[in-house]
C-alpha cells in the first residue's frame, strides 16, 4: 500500500493507530526520492540512512518531509544549489527545522533550487534543470522547484521552500499544488541562506490548504537570532480553520485580469482568465463577496522593475562574504583578490553574475537616488496601495501567472508585453510581508494552473480559512502529478 499520497491528518491516524510505523513511511519516501530523482533531478541530497522516529501527539511526529537546499541543517549538506558551497556542510540548523525536529518531523532529503533562490525557472541548480513531474519537458518555476516536484510526485505530503518574489507560490500554481508564504517575521530567517533579507520568507509546499497551516503552525515563532521575527503564539492557524466564509470580501485588480488588455493573447491565456472568473463564481456560491477594483497601471508596471533593483541590491550585500576564502571551494590566484575573482568567476552561473553587476550598479553613490532610492518609494506606494485595498477587503485573488508551465526548451509564447505583471504580480506579497496563499484552479492543456489568495499582515488564518472554503468547492486537493514523464 502507498501512503506518501496521503495527507498529514491520515498519516497521522495510520501511524497512532499502528496500522503503519515511522520506519516504513522513511523507506517509501527514500524509494520515491530515488524514482523521482531519476525523473525530474528533484534533489541536492538524499538521507538513504535516515530512519522513523517516535509518534507523538504531534501531526507532524514521525512522517518525512524535503528541505529546500538554502535552510542550514546540521552535518547535512546544505549548497543553495551553489557550486560556490558544493561541499558546504553547517555546524548548525535553521531555526525552523529545529522547530520541526521538536515536533518529531524526520526530513528525508534536501531539494534542489535555483541557485541561492535567484530565479523562477529550476535551471540553474548546480546539479542541472529540474522537471515538472506532470511534463518534464516544462519546468516547475523557481526557486523551490524541487520541493514542489517531490510533494507534486507524492513523495511526502509537505516539502520546505523559501519566497522573495513568488518562489513558493508560482511552483506550487505549476505542479497542481498548495504553496504558502506566510506574514514576514511569523518564521524565523535565522539559517536560511539570504538572498534579499527584507523580501525573504520561509514556507512550505503541501497538497492542501490544512497540511500547510499544520507545517506553519510547527515551524513559526519568535526567535531570538531573527529580530524580524514576531510573537505569533496567539495565532493558531490548523485550529481557525472551520470554512465559515460567508461574508468575507474579496477583490481581483481590473488592470491585470482583463483579457481584453492583451491583444496577442494566447489559447493558453485565454482559458487561465476563464477559469479565474468561474472561480469566483464559486466564491459567491460559497457566500463570498467579490468585487473588481482598479489599480493605475503605471504602478502595476513599475513594480517588476522595482523587484529586480531591490533584490539584486540587497544580494549583492548579502552574498559578499561568498568570497571562497571563509568557506567553499578555494578559488586559484597569487593574491586573496586574484583567489576571489577565480572562485566566483568559477562559481556563480551567468545568471547570478548579472544579477550581482545590476545589484553592484545600483548601489554605487552616484546611482542610489536613482535606482535604488527610487525603486524603494515605489515599493512603499504599491504597499500602501495595497493596503488600501485591505481596509475594504479579506484579501486580493487573482491568478498565478499567464498559463500553465513553460517549455524548457526555450519555447515561450508570443504574450502582449503587458502580461509581465500578470506573471510577477506575486512579488507585491513579498514587498509589504503580507501572507498569501496559492492553491491549485483546474487544468490549461492538461497541465495544473493555480490561483492566488493575498490578505493582510498577521491575518494569516482568515486568509488560509478563505482558501481552505474554496478548495473545498474543487477537487483538486491531495492531488498527484499523473505521470512522471
Amino acid at each position: 500500500m502507498k501512503y506518501m499520497n496521503k495527507s498529514i491528518e491520515e498519516l497521522h491516524e495510520l501511524l497512532k493507530s499502528g496500522k503503519v510505523t515511522s520506519d516504513e513511511l522513511v523507506k517509501e519516501s527514500l524509494k520515491l526520492s530515488h524514482e523521482v530523482q531519476e525523473k525530474c533531478n528533484a534533489f541536492v541530497t538524499i538521507l538513504d540512512d535516515q530512519k522513523g522516529g517516535e509518534v507523538t501527539d504531534n501531526l507532524l511526529s514521525g512522517i518525512p518531509y524535503g528541505v529546500k537546499d538554502n535552510y542550514s541543517t546540521k552535518d547535512i549538506l546544505s549548497t543553495g544549489s551553489s557550486n560556490t558551497l558544493k561541499d558546504y556542510v553547517p555546524f548548525f540548523s535553521a531555526t525552523a527545522i529545529e522547530n520541526l525536529n521538536k515536533a518529531g518531523a524526520i526530513k528525508v532529503n534536501k531539494t534542489a533550487m535555483d541557485e541561492f533562490g535567484m530565479g523562477g525557472t529550476g535551471t540553474t541548480a548546480h546539479t542541472g534543470i529540474i522537471k515538472n513531474p506532470w511534463d518534464t519537458t516544462r519546468m516547475c518555476a523557481g526557486s523551490s522547484s524541487g520541493s514542489a516536484a517531490a510533494v507534486a510526485a507524492g513523495v511526502y505530503p509537505y516539502a520546505l521552500g523559501s519566497d522573495t518574489g513568488d518562489s513558493i507560490r508560482k511552483p506550487a500554481a505549476f505542479c497542481g499544488i498548495v504553496g504558502y508564504k506566510p506574514t514576514y517575521g511569523m518564521i524565523s530567517r535565522y539559517g536560511l541562506f539570504p538572498f534579499a533579507s527584507s523580501l525573504d520568507h520561509c514556507g512550505v509546499l503541501t497538497r492542501s490548504v490544512k497540511d500547510a497551516a499544520i507545517v506553519v503552525d510547527n515551524m513559526k515563532g519568535i526567535d531570538k537570532n531573527d529580530m524580524t521575527s514576531f510573537d505569533s503564539s496567539n495565532i493558531h492557524l490548523y485550529k481557525s480553520i472551520d470554512g465559515k466564509v460567508k461574508g468575507k470580501k474579496l477583490c481581483y485588480i481590473k488592470e491585470i485580469v482583463d483579457i481584453n488588455r492583451y491583444k496577442n493573447a494566447s489559447p493558453e491565456l485565454k482559458e487561465h482568465l476563464d477559469n479565474f472568473y468561474k472561480t469566483l463564481d464559486k466564491l459567491k456560491e460559497i457566500g463570498i463577496e467579490v468585487e473588481e477594483v482598479s489599480v493605475d497601471e503605471k504602478l502595476l508596471n513599475a513594480q517588476p522593475s522595482v523587484y529586480v533593483i531591490i533584490s539584486c541590491a540587497e544580494a549583492t550585500s548579502n552574498m559578499s562574504n561568498l568570497t571562497g576564502i571563509i568557506f567553499g571551494p578555494r578559488g586559484k590566484g597569487d593574491n586573496y583578490i586574484d583567489m576571489m575573482k577565480d572562485h566566483r568567476t568559477k562559481g556563480f552561473s551567468p545568471l547570478i553574475k548579472r544579477r550581482f553587476v545590476i545589484g553592484s550598479y545600483v548601489l554605487q553613490k552616484e546611482n542610489q537616488e536613482r535606482y535604488f532610492r527610487n525603486a524603494q518609494r515605489v515599493r512603499r506606494l504599491l504597499v500602501d496601495r495595497w493596503k488600501e485595498l485591505f481596509k475594504d477587503y479579506d484579501g486580493v485573488i487573482l491568478p498565478v501567472s499567464s498559463g500553465p508551465a513553460k517549455k524548457l526548451d526555450g519555447e515561450v509564447d508570443i504574450l502582449d508585453e503587458n502580461t509581465q505583471i500578470l506573471e510577477e504580480h506575486l512579488q507585491i506579497g513579498n514587498f509589504g510581508g503580507f501572507p498569501s496563499i496559492t492553491i491549485p484552479n483546474g487544468f490549461v492543456n492538461n497541465l495544473p494552473v493555480g490561483i492566488n489568495i493575498t490578505g493582510n499582515c498577521y491575518d494569516d488564518a482568515n486568509v488560509l480559512n478563505i482558501a481552505y472554503a474554496l478548495e473545498s468547492t474543487m477537487n483538486y486537493k491531495g492531488q498527484i502529478a499523473k505521470e512522471v514523464k
